[in-house]
Parts: structure tokens; C-alpha cells; sequence
């Protein structure tokens, strides 16, 4: 077990350019062997949003990564995973940070929780996305009447971001601050003029919720293809009127959008297909098993609640944690069930959630996939006197396999006492994180894929934002002076004399203003060309302009750890105290040092 170390501190700055990182600016990218300890501290960095943790228990070692190679770490290798309770010291580049909004002291947890999809399993948005909307189009045209021409179309895995709203009237694609002000407008692909956003979102009595039934959230990655597919037939219909039905107006394309996804899902196509192949669709992840070893090893429970029903759940747990294993077993078994006490498939999430919640509780037969009545997880004699018969595979595990029911017999089966007991990690704002956290009191983490590249980029784009900040600052202090010597000018009795000095100071000061607006300028068109790099279209996924994005925002609010991926847990302590950066205020930043 490794030997806790002192507490390390850290200080957040998002515009100083003296980051003390433990390694100088001139060798980062390119020299491996340039991660040279510091003997009282680290820096690491943050935005208000990007809230990093400070270390207790262990050395957090955050490092930035070798941006040519991408290694992890110079002598790591995938196949041999860094684990924090290796006797091996992992390295945590930035982009495999924990992030933290809330106090989180995992000592308090009894169990960890875990959805599927998108969380232990990360598909392939290139071939998985791909095929969803591939069978979505085949609904559209074979059973819902669309016209042929659309089997035609390809599908921009790239092009969606999680965060976005589809204005399902208008056939608009939306892009929103914390404030639910419109900063980013599309209709169908072609963007909406500044004067076009005011007009449609700005120009009205009362403030729009941007909620349902009128409006769609993107706030999970398996909707990004029907978002995409949204836009191309909003383009269709105006391109082409004569091919789409007067009665099929933009709301009802949405929703046999949706409808064509129900389909896929319900008559099975996605998922047979990845159970042929599952590599080409969800990335292999080596640190699945140790981390759930590891958590098991400290004592706590761990358990997975998934919608996907069982046939599917065994396929890619098979999958995933085969794959952790060198030269591991293809054919379908039932070994990854000793690393969970209770899984529950066919879960029915967000409505598991609720404590009033009637659906009833099965138990599965991992080897038929039979369906046994239970009261509330308890077994119930079959009729006719017949016991319960449970499988030879179930009995020499630990682990017991259910489908449906709610959150009230998941926390029967643990022996939960409190909910703040419990940390669950899932993919979905609202799915996974909102409901659990509001409805529960559950202590959450969100696993958001895009994080690792974001900050990344941050972390290249420090010097620009700087500059930003210091022309904006430079900019208000000029402003001041000119509206205070106007001032001066129109209401204050002045000599002739003083009248002509102020008027030449006047002049000379509204000239450093505008070759300030110039620089500012400049400087904002070099951060728009280096934002881009985020997203060609959208942005930053967490910002919008200098506010938070609407996705940033509800990230802040519901989720008390965020990362990029659900094992980075792995390489933190199972007992780690993790607590967020202090919150500041715009009153805040010019006195107290970030």
C-alpha cells in the first residue's frame, strides 16, 4: 500500500503566464524527461469552472502531457495500465484529472455505482454513431415514408457537441450561455446573423424556458446523430418543398427523428450489430478491472445500473473486461460478476430514480436470461412448491443480477442507510447525474470524454487569453478617463487655457483607445482562430464567449466530480478527501490572487 504523503497545495491562475508547473515552458513538448519534482507544491490549470483538486492522501503528480507523442507516460504502456495502488507512482497529466464542484470525502462512501454505456463502455462515435444513424435513415425512408434521396446522405460524427438545444418550430440549433442567452444560432447548417438571434430569442416579453415540449437537449453523446440529422432535413425541407409534405412541418420531422431511433433500438439492429463486433465499436479500456478491484479492495460495494437489458449488458461487460486481460477469454462468461454485488438491467433510468416508483423487481438467470419473481430482491417459492433454482454461476459469485425495479430495492440489497452513501458515475446530465443528485441526495461524478482535449487546449491557448484580459482591463481604464474629462469639459467652469490642455489630453486619449480597440480586436480574432480548434463550429464545449456554456452550468450544479474518463478514479486513492477551488465573485478577482 502506498505511503500517504503530505497534503500538496494549489493555487489557481487562468491569466498569469508563472505557472509553476514542475517542469519549464521551453522543454514541456518536447523532452520526456522533463518531470522534475517540486519540493513544496504544484500549480495546475483552472478556470472558475475547472475546479482541480488538491491532494490528500497521496501525490497527485499532475503533468501536463507530451503533446508530439501523447504518452501517458514515457515508460507506460497500455497493455499494463497505471494504477494508484500499484507500487508504481502514476504521473496524472491534465486531461485525466478529477475535477471537483463539491467536497467529496470518499471515506464516507459505501458504494459505487455505474452506468454502461457511455461511461465503463466508450463507443466509437466513428463506427457506432455512424451505424445508429445509418438505421435511423433506413427507418425514416422504409417506415415512415421519407423520401428514398435520404439513404443517400453521410453522416458528420464531428459536427454535433453535447450542450445543444434544437428549437424543434423554427428548426434552429442553439447554442446557449448559463444565462439561456442565445450566443450561437443554426438553422438547419446555415447560421443565424446577429440581428436574426435578437429578433427570434431576444425580443420578447417574457424569457423562454428552452425546455420541453418546444425544445430538445443534447446533453447526452448517443444524440448527437439525430441532432445531425435534424439539421440535414431542416435543409431539405427548405431546399426542397416539393418533397416534403405540407403537413410535415419542422416539429414533426423531429419527432420521427426520434421515433426512427426508437425503432433501432426496439427492434434490436444497434445492438446485434455490436454484439458481432464489438471492437469496432467501443474502445478498449485496460484499467476497467484494477479500478474496480481496487475499489472493492477498500471495502466498498460496487454495483452497475444500466438500461440496456441483460443479453446486451453480458456482451459488453464480457467485452470490456475481457480485453483487460492479457490473452483473456473471448467466449461469453459470467467472471466479470465478482467484480459487482448487484447489477441492474433494463433499469428504466431516470424513472429508477424514484422512490415511488411501482415497477416491479426480477431476478435474472445470467445463463437463460429467464426473468424470476422476487419480492422487493428477496427469492419467492415458484408455484407448485418448486425452490428457486439459481444458477451454478450465480452461487459460487457474489454478485446477483436484476432487471427493472427501483432505487428504494437497490438500497435494500446494499444495506444503504443514507444516500450520500452512495457515488454514482454515469455519462447523462439528466439521466444519470440530475435525477440521482436532486431526487436522491447520490453523490455524483460525470464522465465528459470531450474534457481531455479541452483542456489541452487551455492549457495552449493561456497566453492569448492573458493578452485578452489585460487590452479589456487597459480598455476600461481609458474609457473611464475620457467619460471623466467629457465630463469635465461639459459641466465644470475651466479656463481657457485648462479647457485646451483637457480637450489635448481628450484627443490623445481617445487615440490610445482606439489603437487599444485595434489590439483588442487582434487579439479576439487570434482567440476565435484558436478556439476553433475546440470545435469548428460550436466552440468550446464549457464556454460561450466569457460566460459558461448552459452545459458547463448544469455540469457546476449537479455533478460533484467531473473527468474525462470514468477510470480516472483509478488513479486516485480509494480514500481521497476531494474539494473544489474556492468560488469567487467578479468582486473577488481583483482583490484576492487566483
Amino acid at each position: 500500500m502506498r505511503i500517504p504523503r503530505r497534503q500538496v497545495s494549489l493555487c489557481l491562475s487562468l491569466f498569469s503566464l508563472d505557472f509553476a508547473y514542475p517542469f519549464s515552458s521551453s522543454n514541456f513538448l518536447g523532452n520526456p524527461n522533463c518531470f522534475i519534482r517540486k519540493p513544496k507544491g504544484i500549480h495546475t490549470l483552472g478556470l472558475n469552472w475547472l475546479r482541480s483538486i488538491d491532494a490528500m492522501g497521496e501525490n497527485l503528480g499532475t503533468v501536463m502531457k507530451d503533446k508530439r507523442t501523447h504518452s501517458f507516460d514515457v515508460n507506460h504502456v497500455e497493455d499494463d495500465p497505471c494504477i494508484w495502488s500499484s507500487s508504481i507512482e502514476c504521473k496524472i497529466d491534465i486531461g485525466k484529472q478529477i475535477f471537483c464542484n463539491r467536497s467529496l470525502n470518499m471515506k464516507n462512501i459505501v458504494a459505487v455505482g455505474f452506468d454502461m454505456d457511455y461511461t465503463l463502455a466508450q463507443y466509437k462515435a466513428e463506427t457506432f454513431e455512424s451505424l445508429a444513424y445509418a438505421g435511423t435513415i433506413r427507418k425514416l425512408v422504409y417506415d415512415l415514408g421519407y423520401s428514398e434521396e435520404l439513404l443517400s446522405w453521410s453522416f458528420d460524427w464531428k459536427y454535433m457537441v453535447r450542450g445543444l438545444v434544437l428549437d424543434k418550430k423554427r428548426g434552429n440549433i442553439l447554442k446557449m450561455d448559463r444565462h439561456k442567452y442565445v450566443k450561437v444560432a443554426y438553422h438547419g447548417f446555415k447560421e443565424l446573423s446577429k440581428d436574426d438571434k435578437v429578433e427570434t430569442y431576444g425580443n420578447t416579453l417574457v424569457r423562454d424556458s428552452f425546455d420541453e415540449p418546444d425544445y430538445a437537449l443534447i446533453d447526452t453523446l448517443f444524440s448527437l446523430a439525430e441532432a445531425y440529422l435534424f439539421a440535414q432535413l431542416v435543409d431539405f425541407k427548405d431546399n426542397n418543398p416539393d418533397k416534403v409534405p405540407e403537413d410535415i412541418d419542422y416539429a414533426r420531422m423531429y419527432k420521427d427523428v426520434r421515433a426512427a431511433v426508437d425503432l433501432c433500438h426496439r427492434d434490436g439492429t444497434l445492438k446485434q450489430m455490436v454484439a458481432k463486433d464489438p471492437e469496432r465499436y467501443i474502445n478498449v479500456d485496460t484499467s476497467i478491472l484494477p479500478m474496480l478491484k481496487m475499489l472493492r479492495d477498500s471495502g466498498r460495494s460496487t454495483f452497475l445500473v444500466t438500461n440496456s437489458l441483460w443479453d446486451y449488458t453480458n456482451v459488453v461487460m464480457n467485452f470490456l473486461c475481457n480485453s483487460s486481460v492479457p490473452d483473456g477469454d473471448q467466449n461469453l462468461n459470467f467472471d466479470w460478476l465478482q467484480y459487482f454485488d448487484v447489477v441492474i438491467t433494463g433499469s428504466a433510468k431516470p424513472g429508477f430514480f424514484h422512490d415511488d416508483n411501482r415497477a416491479n423487481l426480477f431476478e435474472v438467470d445470467a445463463k437463460s436470461g429467464m426473468l424470476l419473481n422476487t419480492d422487493n430482491g428477496s427469492p419467492m417459492p415458484q408455484v407448485g412448491g418448486a425452490s428457486l433454482a439459481l444458477s451454478p454461476t450465480k452461487l459460487a459469485k457474489s454478485c446477483r443480477v436484476f432487471q427493472g425495479g427501483n432505487v428504494r430495492h437497490l438500497h435494500k440489497l446494499l444495506s444503504i442507510e443514507s444516500s450520500s452513501q452512495v457515488l454514482y458515475v454515469g455519462d447523462h446530465i439528466y439521466g444519470d447525474i440530475l435525477r440521482s443528485k436532486k431526487a436522491l441526495g447520490w453523490r455524483t461524478m460525470l464522465v465528459v470524454p470531450e474534457l481531455e482535449r479541452e483542456v489541452e487546449l487551455l492549457w495552449e491557448l493561456r497566453k492569448t487569453r492573458k493578452e485578452l484580459q489585460e487590452l479589456r482591463n487597459e480598455r476600461n481604464v481609458i474609457e473611464d478617463k475620457i467619460h471623466h474629462l467629457k465630463w469635465s469639459l461639459k459641466f465644470e467652469d475651466v479656463e481657457a487655457d485648462e479647457k485646451d490642455r483637457l480637450s489635448g489630453e481628450l484627443h490623445q486619449l481617445e487615440g490610445e483607445r482606439e489603437r487599444v480597440r485595434l489590439s483588442h480586436q487582434d487579439a479576439l480574432r487570434e482567440c476565435h482562430r484558436q478556439v476553433l480548434q475546440f470545435h469548428g463550429v460550436w466552440g468550446q464545449l464549457m464556454k460561450t464567449g466569457y460566460q459558461n456554456s448552459r452545459f458547463a452550468h448544469q455540469v457546476e450544479r449537479f455533478a460533484c466530480l467531473y473527468s474525462s474518463q470514468v477510470t480516472n478514479l483509478s488513479l486516485y486513492s480509494p480514500d481521497k478527501y476531494y474539494r473544489p477551488s474556492e468560488d469567487f465573485m467578479p468582486h473577488e478577482f481583483g482583490i484576492v490572487c487566483l
